[in-house]
């Protein structure tokens, strides 16, 4: 028997079977038995992609920077980033809710809905990319085998078929929940991860060693410029997800470990891939700014490599996929879309598969788009990092009633459903971050911040000033004066 919770959820006595029933509401303590080592294999799934390539092809093309500066750079920005992702789960551990759901502890039941909302449009717009650059290696495989064209705009049926394939296999895992998620995240991180070593091996022998030689170290800014943008491409995006896995956590594990399981996990696979990368970037700088990248990172491998290459980009995608489409579910049913999990995440896969559509058969370029999606996203969803932290820091306890009950009658309404502290500081550090901050790139600039030709702004800093504003104005305001019963 279910019952049904304030905003539409369900609350399921038992996650025993395969599907998982419950929603957004808190995971009760008797049911908590997971434990950091399976976060560890989550989060290596989720970030074995092909995209971790490109990005480190800017560190070298666009940013100019020497290799051994580019690893440093993937060192500091991926596992930095997600050690943060680390630390935010303690708040899955503790209130065994998603991430967004105890968001509204710290916003109100309303005010909340600003954070969610940014989040959610963060993971349609990941897994969009994720589906679209995943349909490009599918399609590239139907080319080799069935002798198809490669273009999707020529073959416009394929490319649909392409999208629904990935679409459905997102759906199949992502759709019955946590420990199926669990369990395949772990196992497929072996297979997909053995074919990228022998595609990575494959990638070495095509690195120009003399370029890479001969390439002049860049300013101390252009690394801390890159250390900007592989955050924000990597931990930064995912550390409002964190909690959503984490809510299984048993009580007795250690925040440490916690963090050790996401900076690790995620950290290994980006460093090899983002040194990767540029590595490659060194003697062909086209890679940064290729419009299908896992066709530019095809035609540098033998012909007899394409096809595990392919297979393997098409896996590691579909792993982060299944993680973003999860937590993209929970955070539409914290929204307040009343509907059961597994129906949210065939509404949030819909929305991706249109996304996708466009993408590949309107759209003229995919890589540069996504640049500057990052880039914007990454700073309201800083500015939420910079308040729960601070929140979290005297927080010890979540009210799951209160967490779940959206009426006036929450622990958590404040003043008209918003708790002004938290809300004001996200927003102020929102209009402050951005104003270090350039949309798009060349001619194609459609905002400018005033403060971007500051040291700051050029050198991709503006997250940075948004997480500072957000935890130092909140702080000053006296949002973190919660005690140890969660009192205001």
């Amino acid at each position: 028997m279910t019952n049904t919770t304030a905003d539409g959820g369900t609350v399921a006595p038992s996650t025993e079977g395969a599907l998982e029933t419950r929603g957004i509401e808190p995971v009760p303590e008797s049911e908590r038995h997971g434990h950091p080592m399976q976060l560890f294999w989550v989060w290596f799934a989720a970030n074995i992609s092909i995209l971790g390539l490109p990005l480190g092809a800017t560190l070298v093309a666009i940013q100019g920077l020497a290799f051994w500066q580019a690893v440093i750079v993937a060192v500091l920005g991926a596992v930095g980033s997600f050690a943060i992702v680390g630390v935010v789960s303690i708040a899955g551990r503790r209130g065994g809710a998603p991430g967004l759901t105890l968001s509204r502890a710290v916003f109100g039941v309303r005010g909340n809905a600003g954070p969610t909302l940014v989040s959610l449009i963060s993971r349609l717009g990941w897994e969009t990319v994720n589906t679209t650059t995943a349909a490009f290696a599918l399609l590239s495989l139907f080319a080799i085998v069935f002798g198809t064209g490669t273009n999707a705009k020529d073959v416009p049926l394929l490319t649909l078929l392409c999208i629904a394939v990935f679409v459905l296999l997102t759906v199949i895992v992502s759709g019955l929940g946590h420990r199926v998620l669990v369990a395949v995240q772990r196992w497929a991180t072996w297979v997909f991860g053995a074919l990228n070593i022998v595609v990575a091996v494959s990638l070495v022998t095509t690195v120009d060693w003399q370029a890479v030689g001969a390439a002049s170290p860049a300013s101390l800014g252009a690394m801390i410029a890159g250390v900007g943008t592989i955050a924000a491409g990597t931990g930064i995006g995912w550390a409002n997800a964190s909690a959503d896995m984490s809510r299984y956590q048993s009580p007795t594990v250690r925040a440490g470990s916690l963090v050790a399981s996401a900076a690790a996990g995620a950290g290994i696979p980006l460093v090899l891939l983002i040194s990767l990368g540029s590595l490659l970037s060194a003697g062909d700088p086209t890679l940064a700014e290729a419009g299908d990248p896992v066709a530019a990172i095809r035609d540098m491998l033998p012909a007899w490599m394409a096809v595990p290459y392919l297979v393997a980009a098409f896996g590691g995608l579909l792993l982060s996929n299944h993680l973003s489409v999860y937590s993209a579910g929970l955070t539409t049913l914290t929204l307040g879309i009343r509907t059961k999990r597994v129906y949210a995440v065939i509404l949030d896969v819909a929305v991706t598969f249109v996304g996708a559509i466009y993408f590949m058969l309107i759209a003229d370029s995919f890589y540069t788009p996504f640049i500057t999606f990052i880039s914007l996203l990454a700073i309201p969803i800083t500015a939420w990092v910079g308040v729960f932290l601070v929140d979290m820091i005297r927080r010890r306890r979540y009210d799951p009633e209160g967490v779940m009950d959206v009426t006036r009658s929450s622990r958590y309404w404040y003043r008209g459903g918003v708790e002004p502290r938290a809300f004001g500081a996200w927003a102020i550090a929102i209009v402050a971050g951005y104003q270090f901050v350039t949309a798009g790139s060349g001619d194609d600039v459609w905002f400018r911040g005033f403060l971007v030709d500051t040291w700051f702004g050029q050198n991709g800093m503006g997250w940075v000033i948004t997480f500072v504003v957000a935890a130092g104005v909140y702080a000053l305001l006296g949002g973190a004066r919660v005690v140890e019963g969660d009192e205001r």
